[in-house]
């Protein structure tokens, strides 16, 4: 495939731009990005956070939480899980993984 000269160098000119587009977006302060929700110092972590971690769908969430498994916190009628509660929830999901199963 053949590419005029001319052709090229707008092409390069536009991948340019929009690098620096985004360079500039990238050097500004943090007031593009959501900080992550808190409560008492303690990060939040909501369903779709979750759901990526732990690679689930939100009714697997909604069966923990049934199941009294995983502690949550309603919000504005929104679930949200304490950074603590999720750490505990695996460090005991991974012990169980451990054990010998029972013969």
């Amino acid at each position: 495939m053949f590419i005029e000269g001319r052709d090229f160098e707008a092409w390069m000119k536009r991948i340019m731009e929009r690098f620096d587009r985004l360079e500039s977006r990238m050097d500004k302060p943090d007031e593009q990005v959501q900080k992550a929700p808190t409560v008492d110092g303690e990060r939040l972590y909501d369903n779709q956070d979750l759901c990526l971690l732990f690679n689930v769908c939100k009714r697997t969430l909604q069966r923990y939480r049934t199941l009294g498994w995983l502690k949550y916190k309603r919000i504005d009628q929104k679930a949200y899980y304490t950074e603590s509660d999720v750490k505990k929830f695996i460090e005991e999901r991974a012990e169980k993984k451990k054990r010998p199963p029972i013969s």
